[in-house]
């Protein structure tokens, strides 16, 4: 069994370091120093750099991945409002890393790579988890939609790239618009009336 506290100092080690070199030029014995453990123990856990980097970077999202995998099972509550809950759980998400990278010195291409990984992350993640809660909508009458899995990427592909706002760089009009647009697709294409899901907007304010 591994060792959780090794573990989670290999993946500090690296957040550390990005914040002052570009992956690129981070070693996996500049990972294993700044860990304080020997090189090879690096391999016990990770069979290379990157994948620390694609272990760090769903650490950092496992707190709105558990939430969203535990809306997913409670039927008593609406789907669309275990939609909004899901989303508002991933924009803070999105904001704390944002924030933390802004403070780092990797350069705008090592941004775009680091964004890149979490969007990834984020939408495989969660689409087979949104795609159930739609499904469960269906069942119930309160979502008319026959392909839940395409409905699902459509959103979370919008409103990564948006709440991201790094692969797509836009004003806060402009996110603003793009949400509202979304929401009223949402509306139109589920068989809700219109301004019934506008609450999904303040959770993405």
């Amino acid at each position: 069994m591994p060792n959780q506290l090794k573990y989670d100092r290999i993946l500090d080690a690296l957040q550390e370091l990005l914040k002052d070199q570009k992956l690129q030029a981070i070693s996996v014995s500049e990972i294993a120093h700044t860990a304080g453990i020997g090189k090879g123990s690096i391999y016990y856990y990770f069979p290379s750099k990157d994948a620390i980097l694609d272990a760090l970077v769903e650490r950092n999202y496992e707190k709105p991945l558990q939430t969203a995998k535990a809306l997913a099972d409670q039927t008593d509550i609406s789907p669309f409002t275990r939609m909004a809950m899901i989303f508002q759980a991933c924009r803070n998400s999105s904001s704390e890393f944002i924030k933390s990278e802004n403070q780092a010195g990797p350069g705008t291409q090592e941004k775009t790579f680091l964004h890149q990984k979490y969007v990834n992350h984020i939408i495989t993640e969660l689409k087979p988890v949104l795609a159930e809660i739609i499904r469960q909508g269906i069942r119930t009458g309160e979502i008319h939609f026959k392909d839940p899995e395409a409905l699902a990427e459509i959103v979370l592909i919008v409103l990564t790239v948006k709440i991201d706002n790094t692969l797509i760089p836009s004003s806060k009009e402009e996110i603003e618009n793009t949400i509202s647009a979304l929401v009223s697709l949402l509306e139109r294409g589920t068989g809700n009336p219109p301004g019934s899901l506008n609450f999904l907007k303040s959770r993405l304010s």
